[in-house]
């Protein structure tokens, strides 16, 4: 889960522009119904830890990717996937595979919601009590893929009035955070960053680890400094919705992760993410550390912001 040049920078200014200009009118608005089942997105989290540790280069990684895969053609207009191998800093060949969903495919004004579907090797947090001991991933990977299928329920039911792209990333979790460099992490997010599906989004929001059973999500740091227009229509949203005591106005703390990617080539991205969970990179990050009810805020959030957008 760590700058671009200036003409990086201008092209990701200008892309907020249009959404500072729509913050003042949506912010009296009632906000859109509400459709998302949180229910369903937290069966979406169990069917994840079903196949087992989703680390790269194992068997139920490939059967989860395959489930994923499936899952989404069933829901979206059309399926990209981009396959590519890693080789790690351990000598490790990684086949990993990147899943994007797009509804509407033809639209030229897109926003793209991403979460990463691979879970971490070993349990190396600061609470963790076995360092050898692979991450389950309820919170971290399989809670913001949940949401994001649930999402693809909502889009299948109803098209949006623009374009939607829900993007699967792949090898977020799999090395070292504090490597120089950090190549084998956030690994499906730097490659899609660098081979994008045009037309490209106005903007980008990251769901990671937004299932905690006491859901707090602060203004993460990087995603207030890249993209304050985008965290301004989110919290604006979720205050619309009765939400405020989850998402909490006010700068948090910033965290290396795959929104980085995206704003390093000037798509501007917020992370969602709640950054106090005690379980962390552990091997009791287990089901029932997530609820449906975090889900559904997060879930009636997003939809919010996705029914209130337009051409």
């Amino acid at each position: 889960m760590t700058c671009s040049s200036f003409a990086s920078l201008r092209t990701g200014l200008l892309r907020l522009l249009p959404l500072t200009a729509a913050l003042a009118c949506a912010s009296s608005a009632p906000p859109p119904p509400r459709e998302f089942d949180g229910r369903q997105a937290l069966e979406y989290a169990r069917a994840q830890l079903a196949f087992g540790n989703r680390i790269p280069g194992t068997l139920p990684a490939r059967r989860m990717g395959d489930w994923l895969d499936s899952m989404l053609r069933a829901r979206a207009d059309t399926v990209v996937v981009q396959a590519w191998d890693h080789t790690a800093l351990d000598k490790k060949k990684l086949p990993l595979r990147n899943f994007l969903a797009r509804f509407m495919p033809a639209a030229t004004t897109r926003v793209l919601f991403f979460a990463h579907w691979d879970t971490r090797p070993r349990a190396d947090g600061p609470n963790s009590t076995d360092s050898l001991a692979p991450v389950p991933g309820a919170d971290d990977g399989a809670s913001g893929v949940a949401v994001l299928l649930a999402m693809a329920d909502n889009l299948h039911a109803r098209a949006p009035k623009i374009g939607i792209d829900l993007l699967f990333v792949d090898g977020e979790d799999y090395g070292d955070f504090f490597a120089s460099g950090t190549p084998d992490v956030l690994i499906g997010a730097r490659w899609y960053a660098d081979h994008p599906v045009a037309p490209l989004p106005q903007y980008a929001v990251l769901l990671d680890m937004i299932g905690d059973n006491t859901l707090q999500i602060h203004q993460e740091g990087f995603s207030l400094s890249a993209a304050p227009a985008v965290v301004e229509k989110i919290w604006g949203m979720a205050a619309r919705l009765g939400y405020s005591s989850t998402f909490i106005g006010g700068a948090g703390g910033q965290i290396t992760d795959d929104h980085v990617e995206f704003n390093r080539v000037g798509i501007p991205a917020v992370d969602i993410i709640d950054l106090d969970y005690p379980w962390w990179h552990t091997k009791d990050d287990t089901i029932d550390k997530i609820s449906a009810t975090s889900l559904q805020i997060v879930g009636d959030v997003m939809m919010g912001v996705v029914r209130e957008e337009r051409p």
